[in-house]
């Protein structure tokens, strides 16, 4: 204390004598802290923590109070050309399957690839967000279920489900889920009955041979009462003229008798 009472009674000193130290060093007390916080007794602490005031919850979760935003998705120009291409084959073939990829090999997808293109069934792959996206504002919109996972799809440009079955049976990697034939919705069980039905050729023939006898049978029973009215006039004439012949030899008999009668 006494050699910082002498240092500041220097520099006092040389502050009258009209010099000033650039630094004068100062010593300043600091005190101890001993007091530390004492641990809370374990009676308080279960006291505090069952009189802890919990908030109620509201009755309805904020997520259904406030509304969720969906985010706006631009379509870049790859998904407007992809799109573009969806609707081209939707609009040109009238059976579009979709087939479920169990992660075929390249090599049997291109095998695959080659039989179906041997009876003109192209095979096609689509991002399932383009498809989804173009199926929504469509009338084909029941088919947005089938378009969650890996999908390939066979289109061709006239119904041929008995050769795309028989081509695909003897691949196990793929199956199939649904299809699109003539603007109608099938099942896969729907897809299998409607190829076991016969070709348009043979429908259409059996369309003409049942036309061809109903007009046959119209013509028939149009034809019946002319022939039957003709059949019975023809018979009423033979009667007639039996008659008018029975007359006539009777009254020629008549006559017979008559002059023998005469000349007897």
């Amino acid at each position: 204390m006494a050699a910082v009472t002498g240092r500041l009674v220097t520099a006092g000193a040389a502050a009258r004598r009209g010099w000033l130290p650039f630094q004068v060093v100062v010593r300043h007390g600091s005190k101890a802290v001993t007091r530390h916080r004492k641990p809370i007794h374990i009676l308080r602490q279960k006291l505090l923590a069952v009189t802890e005031y919990i908030p109620p919850k509201p009755a309805v979760p904020e997520r259904c109070i406030k509304p969720w935003e969906q985010e706006i998705h631009e379509p870049s120009i790859l998904e407007k050309l992809i799109r573009r291409d969806v609707e081209f084959t939707f609009q040109e073939n009238k059976m579009i399957a979709v087939f479920q990829n169990n992660s075929i090999n390249s090599e049997d997808l291109r095998l695959l690839r080659h039989r179906l293109m041997k009876h003109d069934i192209r095979m096609k792959f689509f991002p399932n967000r383009v498809m989804r996206s173009y199926l929504t504002d469509t009338k084909y919109k029941n088919l947005l279920p089938l378009f969650i996972g890996r999908n390939i799809i066979l289109v061709s440009k006239e119904p041929k489900t008995k050769e795309m079955l028989q081509i695909v049976r003897s691949s196990t990697q793929i199956s199939l889920l649904g299809a699109c034939i003539e603007d109608a919705l099938f099942s896969r069980q729907g897809v299998v009955k409607y190829s076991r039905l016969p070709g348009m050729q043979v429908i259409r023939g059996e369309v003409v041979s049942g036309l061809t006898q109903i007009t046959s049978q119209t013509c028939q029973l149009l034809n019946n009462g002319p022939v039957l009215l003709t059949n019975l006039l023809e018979q009423y004439l033979k009667q007639q003229g039996d008659a008018v012949i029975g007359q006539k030899e009777s009254a020629t008999t008549e006559q017979k008798e008559t002059q023998e009668s005469q000349g007897s």
